[in-house]
């Protein structure tokens, strides 16, 4: 029997949010339609939530600014908010503070009211369009959402895009993970299959080399903890994934060595960009668990195509043509020691 979203908040205008529980194997999930919105995710068996999420959706536009959040139409950093297609060249938006397009500008698809199209007990699917123009970018751009649980505790996101006009498109799964529900994820331990990352500059601006991860702190070939030789310093960046990777072996896996909580993700995306949230601040009256996120409260792992492609053509393309079909899958799979 399907079952109904219930009502989460309302947008300054009146508009109702919209909240909708899933719920097959050992996984519950809600997902709100603002922002595509991954908001609550339990494992049966453990008290606390194992991602970062916001009571009402002022958080959501402010301190808790894209958490849990589906962000586009091109996820991560464009440089100076400027992109050339066929010899014209874009002018994006970007917010207030920011020299660079950051997750399609400060309307991108984590500040939309997305339309639920389906709803049952172990999926939903919403649809978003963008139009002509919006933040700058060319075409109209139509895009299908999917989450989906598979017993026993898989959660799966697939995305679906087509533009009427060349345009760019690279979406990303913005949740913050905390597997043990504790302050900081400092001591998750954490395994990715790259061999090479991208070095940024001080904007975190790729700067086109493509680097090799041996001898790095950026070595997470074997499981190693998050903190890095006892020092706090940041992670921020894309990780170029091994060809081997993708659905079939894990891109990525997370341990919370308290709950004993293993994450393992899978996605068809050739880049995972890692945050660890050291800029996170979220009042405890803003957050789902009632206790204040401080910074490195949870950590960011978001399947995409490598930043600033548009302007590194040897990077893995965004770009969209009409009649072409954007399609990603990503994978969340949770087991336990």
């Amino acid at each position: 029997m399907a079952s109904k979203p219930e009502l989460f908040d309302h947008l300054d205008n009146g508009e109702p949010v919209l909240r909708h529980w899933l719920e097959a194997g050992q996984l519950r999930v809600a997902i709100l339609n603002f922002g595509a919105t991954l908001q609550d995710l339990r494992l049966a068996g453990i008290a606390h939530p194992l991602v970062l999420g916001a009571r009402n959706v002022a958080a959501y536009r402010q301190a808790a600014q894209y958490f849990g959040a589906t962000v586009g139409r091109v996820a991560n950093r464009i440089a100076q908010g400027r992109a050339t297609l066929d010899g014209r060249q874009y002018r994006l938006c970007r917010d207030s503070e920011q020299t660079h397009m950051l997750h399609g500008g400060p309307d991108g698809t984590h500040n939309q009211l997305w339309t639920i199209a389906d709803a049952d007990r172990d999926q939903i699917t919403l649809k978003l369009s963008l139009p002509d123009g919006h933040m700058g970018f060319p075409g109209l751009l139509d895009i299908r959402l999917t989450y989906r649980l598979i017993a026993p505790a898989t959660l799966e996101m697939c995305i679906v895009a087509r533009a009427d006009a060349t345009t760019l498109c690279n979406f990303a799964h913005h949740s913050y993970f905390n597997l043990d529900g504790t302050p900081s994820v400092l001591d998750h331990r954490l395994q990715i299959a790259a061999e090479h990352y991208l070095p940024t500059d001080g904007a975190l601006i790729p700067t086109g080399e493509v680097a090799r991860v041996s001898g790095t702190r950026f070595d997470f070939r074997q499981t190693r903890p998050i903190r890095c030789d006892g020092e706090n310093k940041s992670y921020d960046l894309n990780f170029c994934l091994d060809s081997f990777a993708g659905l079939h072996e894990p891109i990525a896996t997370l341990h919370g060595p308290q709950s004993g909580i293993r994450m393992q993700m899978y996605s068809s995306e050739p880049g995972l960009q890692i945050y660890d949230g050291q800029h996170i601040t979220v009042p405890a009256d803003q957050t789902l668990s009632g206790i204040a996120y401080v910074p490195f409260a949870g950590i960011a792992l978001e399947a995409q195509k490598w930043p600033d492609a548009v302007h590194h053509p040897a990077f893995p393309s965004i770009r969209l043509e009409p009649g072409q079909v954007y399609r990603q899958t990503t994978r969340w799979c949770f087991l336990r020691d």
